[in-house]
Parts: structure tokens; sequence; C-alpha cells
């Protein structure tokens, strides 16, 4: 049994912490917030993420605060014309053996926290956030905001896109702007038109720009993001609050479905789209970094959240294996080269949705049949929801 830190109560910190109290670890999680809520909106988990979720025995209350969507479809931003791209339902526990979620992360967070807090009741230390540690060949020493010193055999830096873990192992990294900023705002279903009220989530395509929406909390609400490229807006926040006129003015060619939705929105926010690259490392001797610290990733494949919970299980499945430096070099290893193929992917994504050829309604036609056919569909999407990150090679 390891006595194992956890540096930060988000998503990938506390799912860490569930799999390794389950497997018998001792955990301690450190939380600079006060008060343990998750912000934010929309999460979209697929097969690979979804099946962690149901091993480590939170389907029952998963359930509870998901939306099970129907499909998924490519629309127009300027006619609102539409193309089915895939299903989702049960083609996908068909197809990859696990379901395909739509929850909000609020309501996630809360159910792994409910989760840890039930496994070991005072594992989260919450108002008191890390700033910074020293290890020696046997054990690791996590320094706190107040003063006080945490002595454990390894320190997981789960503290998110700014990590005070990674910046001290890794250096500050370099961040680039992408000339996008997106706007993010929740609408309950109930006040939007009955033909908007459905369970698919939509990929509203443009030139320079594009709008995700997709269903929360059983149907209740809608999710919706804005992507536009705009380079007066560089602020890397998400609790920037905008306006619904500003929103509308950035999307103001859009459809009237579009325009609907953002007008129903109490307070539409607003966040900068920083670009990094991969980083080589997430190991050093015993210490490692997960999700957001190691390989913050623009949104466009819809993988942030699913990569967060493959994180936890392999290094949980490497600690079952290996003593502490030899399981965080295997996390390494087996953790690399997915993530950075995510990453650079979801880059990739923006040309794809911001493309010239939607100018237009027959540029557009022609453009979807090419890009969205079936074979290239699967060819983008499987290998992220055909991975097993309970099973997939250490």
């Amino acid at each position: 049994m390891a006595d194992i830190l956890i540096a930060g109560a988000g998503l990938g910190g506390l799912t860490a912490a569930l799999a390794l109290i389950q497997r018998g670890h001792r955990v301690r999680v450190f939380e600079q917030a006060a008060e343990l809520r998750e912000v934010g909106a929309g999460v979209q988990l697929g097969a690979n993420g979804t099946r962690i979720l149901i091993a480590l025995g939170l389907e029952p209350a998963m359930q509870q605060v998901v939306c099970a969507a129907t499909s998924k479809e490519i629309r127009l931003g300027s006619t609102g014309q539409c193309w089915p791209t895939f299903d989702l339902g049960e083609t996908s526990v068909e197809r990859f053996g696990a379901p395909y979620w739509m929850v909000h992360r609020g309501d996630f967070h809360k159910v792994l926290l409910d989760a840890v807090r039930s496994a070991s009741p005072d594992a989260i230390e919450p108002g008191n956030g890390c700033v910074g540690f020293e290890q020696t060949a046997d054990s690791v020493t996590l320094h706190l905001a107040n003063g006080e010193q945490a002595t454990g055999d390894l320190l997981i830096g789960a503290d998110g896109v700014h990590s005070r873990v990674r910046q001290q192992m890794f250096g500050h990294g370099k961040a680039q702007f992408t000339g996008i900023m997106a706007w993010r705002g929740l609408v309950p279903m109930e006040r939007l038109p009955p033909h908007q009220r459905r369970l698919v989530g939509a990929n509203w395509m443009g030139v320079g720009g594009h709008v995700v929406t997709y269903p929360l909390r059983r149907g209740e609400i809608l999710n919706f993001v804005g992507v536009v490229e705009r380079g007066d807006w560089q602020l890397e926040s998400w609790n920037e609050a905008g306006s619904r006129e500003e929103c509308l003015r950035d999307l103001a060619n859009w459809h009237e479905d579009v325009k609907t939705i953002i007008r129903n929105i109490d307070t539409p926010y607003k966040w900068a789209l920083l670009g990094r690259e991969p980083l080589d490392h997430y190991a050093q001797g015993r210490v490692c970094v997960m999700g957001d610290a190691a390989h913050p990733t623009l949104q466009f494949l819809a993988q942030g959240a699913n990569m967060v919970l493959e994180d936890a299980v392999v290094l949980a499945r490497c600690l079952d294996l290996f003593d502490v430096p030899g399981a965080l070099l295997r996390y390494e290893n087996a953790r690399l080269q997915r993530t950075a193929a995510i990453v650079r992917g979801s880059s990739d994504n923006t040309k794809r949705f911001h493309n010239p050829a939607l100018g237009s309604p027959e540029g557009a036609a022609a453009y979807v049949e090419r890009e969205f056919q079936p074979e290239k569909v699967r060819q983008r999407y499987d290998w992220l929801y055909d991975y097993d990150a309970l099973t997939v090679p250490l």
C-alpha cells in the first residue's frame, strides 16, 4: 500500500483518488478551493471514458445525471442544413461496449466527490492548495499554501492547466493564443421552441467559427459553445462573464436557431483558447502530472475529460505492478503517444470546422459529403472510443 498525495480535486484528481482508494492505497487530496464544486458546463464522455466510470462502480449515480443523446449531426451555420454523422445511444454500446454520455461538469464532479468521500471520508482537504514540493529517493513532501507540509510515497499533480507541480518539474512552457475565443452557456430546454428540444448533439460549422450544442441533465438543459475567430480577447478563464449582446454580435450571421439559444442564456461566459505543445515527459522520480496539468487540449475532439479518466486508471494499474518510480515511468510511456495524438487531432479539427468551403450551401454540401463520409468519420473517431484503459498493455 502506498501513501499517495494528490494536488487538485477536479475531475482528474478525484478519479485517480477513487481508483487508488479502491485498490487499498492511502490517498490525501489537497485542493486550493475552499468550496468543492466544479465550474463550467457540458462534458462529453465517449465509450473510452464511460467504461472506466462503470468499472469504478459509478454507473447508477451517473445514470441519474447524464443524458444519453441519440445521435450527432453536422449543421451548416448559415442555413441550418443538417447531415447526420453517427448514432450514439445503443449504437455506442453495440460497437464499443459502453455508452456515450453527456453530462454537466458540476453534476459529474459531485458524483466523483461523493464516491471518494464514501470510500474515504477524510481523504480530501479543501482550502489547502499546493505551492511546491521536494523529493528524495524515498519520499516526496508537498508544500501547502497554509505553510504546512504533507509527506508521502508519491505526488500526483492533477492541478489543472496552470499546474504548480508541472511548472516546478518542467517550467511554464509556452502557451500560444490560437486567434480563437469561445462562448459557453446553458439554456433550460423548456425555454426553447419544440423543434430545438431534441436529444441530439449538433456541430454547427461555418466560415470563421463553429457552434456545438448538446443536451445535459437528462435532457433538461442545453449546453452551448460558440467558437469564433477573434483576436481581441486573450484571457484564459472559464469564469469571465460576457453579454448576450456581444455573443450575438459575434454570431450575427448564423442561423436563427443559434441566435434563439443565445437569447435564452442567462449569462454567457467567454474564454480565449490557448494552444500548447504536448509535454515530452509526465514523470520525474516520485512525482507525475495528469489531466490538464499534463496535456491541456482544445475541446474539438471532445476528449479532455476522457483523457483524465484514462490517465487515472492507467496510473492506478501501474502502481499495482511496479515500485513508485518504475510505475510512474510506465504510466508516462503508456500515455505520451496517445495524449499527444489527441492534442494534435483536436487542433486539426479547427481547420475542419472553420473551412472556407462552408461559405455557400453548395460548397458546404460537397465539403460535408467529402469530409464526413462514414469511413472518414470512423477513421477519425473509432480509435478514440476503442481504447480501453482498463486493459491496455503497460
